[in-house]
């Protein structure tokens, strides 16, 4: 897949007109700055995207050598995740290229309970090299029989002295196959249902643990099925105490689902931009494509659904960093609404160009593969409509 940053169309960046809203500070518009400079650096052009498992571990020690690691990591763990600094840097990533918003929020997402919960050896042995980008991370919660429904996990550790023993496996992984260090939750026992799993951190060459599957999405980045066979752990890498996995898994998912509705603005964003600029250019009825009634209606609608998911996702982000309050229902409507929004615009964009719009290569088509999977992935819609209404009936 071609970098987003590769294809005609325009090559300037996302606007930064939203910055000036009361979410962001200083030190949020210095990072746009070093966002901005670091995809005109041309970074990400010479990865080989073709080969997605390379680009991705290129991406991601091109993003740990320009510092942009930090907004993923909390700095390596030396200071809590900044919601704002990880949702802008999605936005601004997923405008220019797809897999790189991907391997940033993989590393923030696969350290994130880590950093929550895991003991000062563990933090320290992980999450600097997350940072750096030496190391890629991996969360691993999904099953396939236990997607929405993670109380019907089966994967199991049981205690065996000083070490766990895993045993199962785990699906559509993402860094499957090319992660250093996985988060995996498996049952253990200790309740039923969500009670009953705890939180461990497993490295790729731990004995016992394989791939068992790598799979193929119409988005291509590193997705796999991974394995654990009598895969011996030492109980020094568990997560919190005992039945706490769900818990875990829930607050890194908080801290991270407004971030995957950031990605959607980026992609968003990208193709308003190149069917603007489309329109304005294409030639139609004597006149140009921007002219017609029929698309400058689409382009106000476009706008406003951008600006919907933008606010809603920054309040949420804004609501966790400078109120320190619970961000569960916030986080849901904003990747609700932006993820659906995005898919929308898209959709437009895609009628605007015409038969170009779904040609393989072109800047629509990739951006239409890349929108459909964060409709479902962190909390399908549909999930996110429950959770919503049941944070309102706690009231």
């Amino acid at each position: 897949m071609a970098a987003h940053s590769t294809s005609k169309g325009p090559a300037r960046g996302p606007e930064r007109d939203f910055l000036d809203w009361p979410f962001f500070d200083e030190s949020h518009r210095a990072l746009a700055q070093k966002l901005d400079a670091f995809a005109a650096s041309d970074a990400l052009g010479h990865i080989d995207h073709s080969d997605t498992d390379g680009a991705c571990r290129a991406i991601v020690r091109a993003l740990g050598q320009a510092g942009l690691l930090d907004a993923a990591t909390g700095a390596g763990g030396s200071r809590p995740i900044d919601s704002r600094a990880a949702c802008l840097t999605r936005e601004t990533l997923a405008w220019h290229d797809g897999l790189a918003d991907f391997a940033f929020a993989m590393q923030g997402l696969g350290t994130g309970a880590i950093g929550l919960s895991g003991s000062e050896e563990l933090r320290r042995t992980v999450l600097p090299k997350a940072q750096s980008g030496e190391w890629i991370s991996a969360f691993a919660l999904s099953e396939k029989e236990a997607g929405s429904d993670v109380a019907a996990m089966a994967c199991a550790a049981r205690r065996d002295g000083d070490h766990y023993v895993l045993d199962g496996e785990k699906t559509w992984i993402s860094n499957g196959g090319i992660a250093d260090v996985y988060t995996v939750f498996a049952r253990t026992g200790e309740a039923p249902g969500t009670r009953g799993i705890s939180a461990l951190v497993v490295f790729a060459d731990d004995p016992g643990f394989s791939i068992a599957e790598r799979i193929d999405v119409i988005a291509p980045h590193p997705l796999a099925t991974i394995r654990f066979e009598n895969c011996r752990i030492p109980a020094s890498r568990l997560l919190g105490a005992p039945g706490e996995g769900f818990k875990i898994a829930m607050r890194t998912l908080d801290i991270f689902r407004a971030s995957v509705a950031a990605a959607a603005l980026g992609f968003a964003r990208r193709a308003l931009d190149e069917a603007v600029a489309h329109a304005r250019a294409r030639p139609m009825f004597g006149n140009h494509l921007s002219d017609l009634q029929l698309t400058q209606a689409a382009f106000g609608d476009m706008a406003a659904e951008i600006d919907a998911g933008a606010l809603l996702t920054y309040r949420a982000a804004w609501r966790r960093d400078v109120q320190d309050l619970p961000t569960t229902k916030e986080a849901a409507m904003a990747k609700m609404v932006a993820t659906e929004n995005a898919q929308k615009v898209i959709d437009r964009a895609v009628q605007i160009f015409g038969g170009r719009g779904v040609r393989s290569g072109e800047i629509t088509e990739s951006l239409y593969r890349e929108i459909r999977a964060l409709r479902i992935y962190e909390g399908a819609t549909e999930v996110q409509k429950l959770i919503i209404a049941r944070e309102l009936l706690k009231a």
